[in-house]
């Protein structure tokens, strides 16, 4: 007869940790040396963690040599991205290169094409931006311009939405988009934007004119300050209760009217 097992109270779980986990599908750096290291190569950093108790260290001249968003964090939070020795640094490598705005806006004028860019104020979703850009790539944009710091993190989550588009559209990220409004509108492109808030609606807007189209933030909308300075606002027409759309629904309604219009005039 097998001897009886004595009962040694609940089990406890088994917690496994794994030494690098992955965070929202982004490639981490982490480590001083290896994120300088980074820095010195150009690779393309989204943001930068740096625990609050460090001093002045060289990754946060590099930083901001480069205009790379850094955050002050206490250490539990790095050790929520990481378990191994990050020694106070970690930094979130983005999916993609960016691209240089003036470089893009030669480069359509030079193929003979008419610009259409989008200019994206604080869209923070993830998949909403993915969202965006798989739609931007699919009526032509030649480029969308984000700013450096309150917008999406480039990510696998948004490589993934995109379906790829990412791949090929160029995207731009801008130190202060009020002065790229001023440097697109000196560049020959009237600046549209779309906001519930005002009469005029998207199709009194000609867009067969070199054009960049803002888009606003999922919370607020596009900030008062670009709104002055845009050339043009404009609103999509709305029948129902619900008063606004989803970002990236707007953005595909609009796109699409822009397209409607260069379709329908030989460019």
């Amino acid at each position: 007869m097998s001897e009886e097992k004595k009962f040694d109270g609940p089990r406890k779980p088994f917690r496994h940790f794994s030494p690098q986990p992955k965070i929202d599908n982004k490639e981490i750096v982490f480590g001083i040396q290896p994120v300088l290291e980074c820095l010195r190569a150009g690779k393309e950093i989204d943001k930068i963690l740096v625990q609050r108790e460090l001093g002045s260290i060289e990754v946060l001249e590099f930083a901001r040599l480069r205009g790379i968003p850094v955050q002050k964090v206490p250490s539990e939070k790095l050790d929520r991205v990481t378990r191994k020795n990050h020694q106070g640094v970690i930094a979130f490598v983005s999916a993609i290169n960016y691209a240089k705005l003036e470089n893009v806006i030669a480069d359509v004028y030079e193929k003979g094409q008419v610009p259409l860019l989008l200019v994206l104020d604080r869209v923070t979703d993830v998949r909403n931006f993915g969202a965006i850009a798989r739609t931007a790539e699919c009526t032509g944009v030649n480029g969308i311009v984000i700013p450096t710091r309150g917008a999406a993190e480039i990510n696998a989550d948004a490589m993934k939405t995109s379906s790829g588009a990412l791949n090929f559209l160029p995207v731009c990220r801008e130190e202060n988009l009020y002065k790229t409004i001023q440097y697109l509108q000196n560049s020959g492109i009237q600046v549209v934007a779309c906001s519930e808030k005002v009469s005029k609606n998207i199709y009194d807007v000609d867009f067969t004119i070199p054009t960049a189209i803002v888009m606003g933030s999922e919370e607020d909308g596009i900030s008062d300050e670009l709104l002055r300075a845009a050339d043009e606002l404009a609103a999509i027409p709305m029948q129902g209760r619900v008063g606004s759309l989803n970002v990236s629904v707007a953005n595909g309604v609009i796109l699409y009217e822009a397209i409607r219009q260069r379709l329908s005039t030989p460019l």
